[in-house]
Parts: structure tokens; sequence; C-alpha cells
């Protein structure tokens, strides 16, 4: 691929840079991959998109001159990355009614103990494995997190809607706050040979308390922009993502975690305009290609790594002994939740996905440490990229298993059935509920 790159700059010189032609390119064959995964096999799109990525990894692609691939992560790739990371994750929280803890605190109870149970599992696996604890810790905060991006678009591509489905939602937004903050702080600790309580805590609370102040900012900025526009218009869009742009710019810049921001912000914008409000479809277009990209990056990135079969053992112990915990924990905090035993068991399956929240914090690891987060990420790479692909399948069968998808793996798409009336008013969703116990509730 660097051969057929040198010999193309020789004779085609682009205004924008050969690298703008060779993405712009991926991006195309991903696009038109994830439209034939779901259009005859039944998959989500991610799927096409995380093969297309790896095979140009595999090829040998790294996105010279534009940053990219390029390890670890910098300039306008880590940009791209965050940028399309906070824009799904800032969706994600403005979906979580925090009231609503109040009614069923079981759910934060599951999503605390099925991430100290994962965090746990990785960890003495690894550690049974003889890896040192210094490499199986940043392991174990990353093994905790799932992925609000590959699940939202499972659920987008299957048309999925139900307790299970809303459940796994909120658990996943959950464990990446959770995640962002450990390993935010985790990337500042990781040169120190000795460090003490305080040490751990400070950190943290730093990142938290920046991404914060961020988020709340982005909050109060669109809930001004929300009493004074229409919420569906094209402008509203474009300040939406502008703004969004910002905070998660700033956030890097002053400390804090840019995708942890978007979250906090999504979720203080929801108790700020607790009704329900649609996303304009301009946006929306936007923000799909976003989440493309990211997809097409993580797989890139993934596959560039140094794969062994000393690592792929390793990076199977994670994949295996988190699957294990994410479905036991779900599983044993359930009573009480509101869910069944058996929804509680999709719940758990359809948490499995990886993809960049991880590839984010290990860079961050390589960045802070390079010995070190050189280690975390040769064993995270092959995690990360098995269960953006695996993962997605997993969670789309969790999904049918428990009745909540209108889609069949190995199926084609069905057509979306008309179920609006002709003058109904299609701007707003209905509100969404993370605790409903029955299905459709």
């Amino acid at each position: 691929m660097n051969e057929l790159s040198a010999f193309w700059a020789e004779w085609i010189k682009p205004s924008a840079g050969l690298p703008t032609v060779q993405w712009s390119l991926l991006l195309a064959l991903a696009a038109a991959a994830g439209h034939l995964v779901q259009r005859h096999a039944g998959l989500p799109k991610v799927i096409g998109y995380s093969l297309v990525g790896a095979l140009a990894g595999v090829l040998g692609f790294d996105g010279a001159g534009f940053g990219g691939s390029a390890w670890p992560l910098h300039g306008t790739g880590l940009f791209l990355l965050e940028l399309g990371v906070a824009v799904v994750l800032f969706e994600a929280g403005g979906r979580l009614p925090l009231r609503w803890f109040r009614h069923n605190p079981m759910v934060l109870v599951q999503s605390l103990v099925e991430a100290v149970l994962t965090f746990c599992a990785v960890y003495f696996t690894l550690r049974w494995l003889n890896v040192s604890p210094a490499v199986a810790e940043p392991l174990a905060i990353i093994a905790m997190a799932a992925s609000p991006a590959v699940l939202s678009r499972v659920v987008m591509d299957s048309r999925a809607a139900g307790p299970v489905t809303e459940r796994a939602l909120a658990l996943g937004t959950l464990s990446t706050l959770y995640v962002l903050t450990l390993g935010s702080a985790k990337a500042g600790l990781m040169n120190r040979t000795q460090v003490t309580l305080a040490d751990t805590i400070y950190p943290v609370l730093v990142v938290l308390g920046l991404s914060v102040v961020v988020g709340g900012v982005l909050a109060l900025a669109l809930r001004v922009a929300l009493r004074v526009m229409n919420p569906v218009s094209e402008n509203t869009s474009v300040l939406l993502l502008c703004l969004i742009a910002a905070s998660a710019a700033l956030a890097a810049h002053f400390g804090g975690s840019a995708p942890l921001a978007a979250l906090l912000g999504g979720m203080l914008l929801k108790q700020l305009n607790p009704r329900p409000w649609a996303w304009p479809r301009q946006l929306g277009s936007a923000a799909s290609m976003l989440v493309m990209l990211t997809f097409v990056l993580v797989s890139v990135v993934a596959a560039n790594a140094d794969w062994s079969v000393a690592v792929l053992v390793l990076s199977l112990a994670v994949v295996l002994s988190r699957a294990a915990a994410k479905v036991t924990g779900v599983a044993l905090a359930n009573f009480g939740s509101g869910t069944n035993w058996k929804q509680a068991l999709w719940t758990g399956c359809a948490m499995l996905p990886m993809s960049s929240v991880p590839l984010l914090l290990v860079s961050q690891f390589v960045v802070s440490a390079p010995m070190l987060g050189a280690q975390v990420a040769q064993v995270a790479l092959p995690a990360i990229l098995l269960m953006e692909v695996l993962g997605a399948v997993i969670a789309t069968y969790a999904l049918r298993r428990a009745g909540e998808s209108l889609e069949r793996i190995g199926q084609a798409p069905l057509a979306a059935p008309n179920l609006v009336e002709p003058h109904a008013d299609v701007s707003a969703p209905a509100p969404f509920n993370v605790f409903a116990g029955r299905h459709g509730a």
C-alpha cells in the first residue's frame, strides 16, 4: 500500500492531498460494504465498515500525511475520532433520564455490579496468565466499557425496541461514563512508580470536574438555543455539531475528557430540557458520516497492530472473561431492576461490543507511558477489533432472541411499515424509558 501511495504521489497531486483521496475512497467502499452486509446478510452495517477498515489495515494503509491511523493517534485523526465519539455519547447521554434512577435505583446497582465484576474478572485472569499488574490494570479498565456507538448502530439497523434494548443502551452509557473517568485519570498516573490513594483520587476528580464544567456549559448553550431556534432546522443542526466540536476541543485542552464532556452535556441537557426531542435530519447525516469514520479508523488502527500467538491468547482471555463477567454481573443484580432473568441474559450479551472509546484510552496510555502503553496496546487492539465485529453480531442475535428486533440474521431487511398517520406529527420520538419492565412499556 505504501508503494502504491508513493507511485500515485508522482502523478496525482490533488489540492487537498493524496491521503484525502485515499480516505474518501476508503469511506465510500465502507459505505457500500455496510449496505451490502445489511441487505444480503441482515447484519448491522457496522460489520461492513469494520471489515473494510481491517482489510485496509492488513494491506498496510496508514493514512500517511493525514495522521488518521498513525499510532498513537494525534492531530486530525485523533480529533475526528474524538468528535465522532462525542456526538454518539452526547446523544446517548440525552437519552438517559437521571430522574428515573430515584424510582428504580437497582439499575445503578446493576451497572456498578457488572462494571466491578468485569474489572475483577479481566484483572485476575490476566494475573493468572502472568501479566504484570501495571499492564493488567489498564486492560481491566478498558474491558469495563461497552460500546454505545456499536449498540446504537445495531439497534438502528435491526429496528429493535423494548426493555432489553433500552436497558443495554443505558448500562452501556453508564459503563462508558465510568471507563472514561477512570481511564483518563489512569493515563496520567502510568509513569509513577508509587501511587497513593490521594494520588489516585485527585486525577479522577480533576477529569470529572473539568468534564462536568465543559459539559454544563455545552448543555446551557444548547438549552438557550433550543428556546429560540427550531429543533429540526438546518441552522440548529450546524449549531449543535459546532458546539459539540468546540466542547470536545476545549475539554481535551484543559485536561478533561472530550467524550466524557459530551456525555455529561447530553445528560445535563436532558435534565434541563426533559421533553423528548428529535435529532434534526441534517445532523443525523453528518453524525452518520462521523460514526462510520470512527468504525473504519478503529479497524485500520487495530489491524495494523503486531499480532502473534501469545498476544492472541491474551486477547481471547480478555474477551472471554469480559463476556462472562458482563453477563453474570447483569444477571446477579437483576433482582428488582424491572426485567426478568431471560431479559437480563440478553441484556448482558448485547453489552459485549467494544470500539472507539477503548481505542482512545489505549492511545492515551501510549502517549503517557510509551513502553508500558505499548504492552497494553498489544493486547487491547486485537480484542477491540474482534469485539467490534463479533460483538455486533452477538448483540444483533441477542436482540433478536429477546423478540425486540424486526430483522433476522441471514435475511434481507424488511420494508419499513407505514405506521404514521398522514397528518401525524413525527418531529418528536416517543419518550425513552430505560426502566420498562415489560416489552413495549
